[in-house]
């Protein structure tokens, strides 16, 4: 059997509910396989993020190269990539690999950077150009633009400043918007408008990770962008509905509930 195959690069979290692990068990649960070049070690859990070692940019191409070149590859997510080095390094090592979804992961929920000030500039014009699709939420959509964003009109113009960075198509995510959980896709030419009941629940701890590899795998599949997004939104709705109330601080959604709830005796 063919599965689509999606090349996974991030930040692995130890405490299970973001990073690499949240991105494996989204892929898996949408039925694709997952390989990973993991850029960053954390030491964190619900709470924080309590320590970070990065990855040699060398390291982290090799883990790229070794999985293509045998594995092969159907899209590409990448994550946290913490400096700008590994952002050169991954620029050029991902080239014609296949459909790119970037999550340009800045800050943790808990407040922790996972990017280095310096790099911003870096993801901009290295990674955003290749990107087939970027997820911004709204703290990121306003860090790359220099833009304040409360309004889906403002959401907006951030996408179209975002696909003059070159992506191709920009999902500015408005889960932190105080009305709605809406989401807009800019395809360069025209948005669409994503909308789903807001769950009102402090277990969101991976949602931007869930979200983005969702769309991976979905374009691993070769659904379109539009058809993409849109399993992406109803899967990251589920996987918040589904959330795990566990540790002191924020949960995490749970990309394996809906595989949870049909499993025997539950």
């Amino acid at each position: 059997m063919k599965i689509p195959r999606v090349l996974i690069i991030a930040g692995s979290d130890s405490g299970g509910g973001a990073g690499i692990q949240a991105d494996l068990k989204t892929v898996s649960a949408l039925g694709a396989f997952a390989m990973t070049a993991i850029t960053a070690l954390t030491a964190q859990n619900t709470t924080g993020v309590y320590g970070v070692v990065e990855m040699a940019p060398e390291f982290v191409v090799q883990q790229i190269e070794v999985c293509a070149s045998d594995i092969g590859c159907d899209a590409v997510k990448t994550g946290m990539l913490a400096n700008a080095a590994i952002i050169d390094a991954v620029a050029a090592a991902i080239r014609g690999l296949g459909p790119l979804v970037v999550d340009p992961v800045m800050v943790a929920k808990s407040g922790a950077r996972l990017l280095a000030p310096e790099a911003i500039a870096a993801l901009k014009t290295k990674v955003l150009p290749l990107a087939t699709v970027v997820t911004p939420n709204l703290h990121e959509a306003a860090a790359l633009t220099g833009c304040e964003i409360r309004t889906l009109e403002q959401m907006k113009e951030a996408a179209r400043v975002i696909g003059d960075f070159g992506a191709e198509n920009v999902v500015v995510k408005g889960g932190h918007l105080e009305s709605i959980a809406a989401d807009i896709l800019y395809d360069g030419r025209s948005f669409t408008e994503f909308r789903a009941e807001r769950v009102e629940t402090k277990n969101t701890h991976g949602t931007g990770c869930i979200f983005a590899s969702a769309i991976a795998a979905g374009l691993a599949h070769k659904r379109t962008v539009q058809e993409s997004v849109a399993v992406a939104k109803d899967f990251i709705t589920s996987a918040i509905r589904a959330g795990l109330a566990i540790g002191k601080g924020y949960g995490p959604a749970n990309p394996m509930g809906l595989l949870m709830h049909a499993s025997p005796g539950r």
